[in-house]
């Protein structure tokens, strides 16, 4: 029994290096058996929609753990991996992408991001919504938010597609698809952008409809200024479209007798009801003013300035009360320019005689009425009156030789009288004047032309 011991003390120490060697010799031929089964199970997925795949391999069991789009999606997943030659087992660790119900998905704007979120149906949508609004934003800063789910409508990436597009066209706000509805908010970036969105949206695939449209447009803004030290009148803004665009710089040139009109106007869609229809009444307002800014936003009519006498300023103010259409909102904003220094008879008439050299007072065809549009011009001439109160004016009234010699000679005494009145309910004492007609005795031009017809009929301011 002793000898028996000493035998077996001898003989296991030699057995270690036995034990390392096989051991050894199991895990260099185990290790490649589970890396090539790791490699070849992978492969069998490669044609396989899954989210989060993960492959452990232990001998010849594989434990396959992935998200799966579908339950058909799942089990094939697993079938493919099972069917690899060389696998024992595989331990099922699948499970399907969450259901969202409802499917909602939405792209927000800020000043300097732009937010995807919600939920996409597929790994390869997530990419091409954020590969698409990318390039799209032009260098926007893009946030990924969206998650993955089950649940999407049919044609979900083309309308989420249109919808990034038309996130583009605003300076903020937020787009929602909650399963077939979409949703719009926020604010256009250009004017012409709120009706841009709105026909793109017609274009939604099929089934998809649009449950609120919020969009804002940016305010339409027209703006006139009149510098008395440039003479001009700048125009800037948008108009409707080139119809307006005329009839109102036709409206300045008729109004501003002096001022050298400088037009930077633009056509863009978007301009409020009635926009025509307000502009130009409130033109011929700002046409008063010594100097003064004229802005019309949206359906405001805001006008600022100085008026060349008192009148002149409740005048204005009532008549752009009156002028504007049905709910627009007028807005003057005015003070009385300082009277100017008194001047003597000599300076009075030549400073009528300027006046009425830049311009002319405008009647109606074959009538005694004023032509609005000459209100600047008389304001000008009724705050010349104001510099010499002393000094007795003629109002001569004259004609061409068309028609008539009696009613020419009769039309010329009326037009003077409508503008000696037209003074008189400045302020101006009705003494002063004297209203003349000379009808067509006195031309200062050939009646042979219409350009000469046209220098002849005129009104004159004589100081006497």
């Amino acid at each position: 029994m002793h000898g028996l011991f000493r035998w077996s003390s001898k003989w296991w120490p030699g057995a270690i290096p036995l034990v390392i060697l096989w051991a050894f010799a199991a895990w260099t031929g185990t290790a490649p058996l589970e890396s090539d089964l790791a490699q070849r199970s992978a492969a069998a997925l490669q044609d396989t929609v899954l989210d989060k795949t993960k492959i452990a391999v232990a001998g010849r069991d594989v434990t396959f753990s992935a998200d799966a789009f579908s339950e058909d999606g799942r089990r094939s997943a697993v079938a493919s991996v099972d069917a690899v030659p060389g696998v024992r087992l595989v331990n099922d660790n699948t499970r399907l992408v969450p259901e969202a119900k409802p499917f909602v998905w939405s792209a927000e704007r800020d000043v300097v991001r732009v937010t995807l979120g919600g939920s996409t149906p597929l790994p390869a949508s997530k990419a091409r919504l954020l590969d698409t609004a990318r390039g799209t934003l032009n260098g926007v800063e893009v946030v990924d938010h969206m998650g993955l789910s089950r649940g999407a409508p049919a044609r979900f990436d083309a309308a989420a597609l249109l919808l990034i597009d038309q996130i583009g066209k605003l300076k903020e706000g937020k787009i929602t698809l909650s399963d077939t509805q979409v949703s719009l908010s926020g604010m256009a970036r250009d004017l012409g952008g709120r009706e841009a969105v709105a026909a793109a949206l017609k274009n939604l695939p099929e089934g998809f409809s649009v449950a609120a449209n919020e969009i804002r447009a940016p305010p339409y803004i027209f703006q006139a200024y009149k510098d008395p030290v440039a003479v001009t009148l700048t125009l800037t803004g948008y108009v409707p479209d080139n119809a307006v665009h005329a009839a109102l710089a036709a409206a300045a040139e008729r109004k501003f007798f002096s001022e050298k009109v400088v037009d930077n106007l633009k056509a863009s869609v978007g301009a409020p009801s009635g926009f025509a229809s307000a502009v130009i009444p409130a033109l011929g307002a700002l046409s008063r003013l010594s100097t003064g800014t004229l802005v019309v936003s949206d359906r405001e009519v805001k006008l600022s300035g100085d008026a060349l006498y008192e009148a002149a300023a409740g005048q204005i103010r009532a008549g752009l009360a009156k002028d504007v259409p049905k709910g627009w909102q007028a807005t003057p904003e005015m003070s009385v320019k300082p009277a100017a220094a008194p001047v003597d008879a000599t300076v009075c008439q030549q400073l009528f005689s300027d006046l009425l050299a830049r311009g002319k007072i405008r009647f109606e065809s074959g009538r005694a009425a004023i032509d609005p549009d000459s209100a600047g011009l008389l304001d000008r001439l009724i705050e010349t009156a104001l510099r010499c109160p002393t000094a007795n004016i003629e109002i001569a009234g004259h004609t061409d030789t068309d028609g008539d010699e009696g009613f020419n000679q009769a039309l010329s005494e009326k037009r003077a009288q409508a503008v000696a009145e037209y003074l008189v309910r400045a302020g101006l004492p009705a003494e002063r004047f004297k209203a003349v007609g000379y009808g067509s005795v006195q031309p200062v031009a050939s009646n042979d032309t219409d350009e000469g017809k046209a220098q002849n009929r005129r009104i004159e301011f004589l100081v006497r």
